[in-house]
């Protein structure tokens, strides 16, 4: 494979995930960048994003027990997954009033916190 076919496959597949309403999982972006390089196979999709993810562009978060990828620099957020169509969405605002440095009972010191909310999203829930 040449370097300009890697370099080709490996900004589409960045552009995937920049261009995501939230975390995206592997077949998505697979699926995706398919659309726009239709004979990208499957493992250069992990092999890219195994070297996204080291040089810091993107990072995986755990929804469901599943890693899904996104951008790196969004700053403090957090996730909703709809129910119905099981997509992830990104939530810019916190739901959770608890700053850094906060104690709890018996020492746990707190210095950070990731929140997935769990419902459905606004094209689901008018079919409820």
């Amino acid at each position: 494979m040449s370097s300009a076919r890697a370099t080709r496959q490996r900004e589409v597949i960045a552009q995937v995930i920049e261009q995501a309403e939230g975390p995206l999982g592997v077949p998505e972006i697979h699926g995706r960048a398919r659309q726009i390089l239709p004979r990208l196979g499957i493992a250069t999709v992990y092999r890219t994003l195994k070297l996204l993810t080291e040089q810091r562009q993107i990072h995986a978060v755990a929804v469901d027990g599943e890693s899904l990828y996104e951008k790196t620099g969004q700053g403090h957020h957090h996730h909703f997954s709809c129910e119905r169509c099981s997509r992830v969405f990104t939530l810019h605002v916190c739901p959770v009033d608890l700053p850094g440095g906060t104690v709890f009972a018996g020492g746990f010191l707190v210095r950070s916190h990731e929140v997935t909310l769990y419902g459905l999203c606004p094209t689901c829930a008018p079919q409820a």
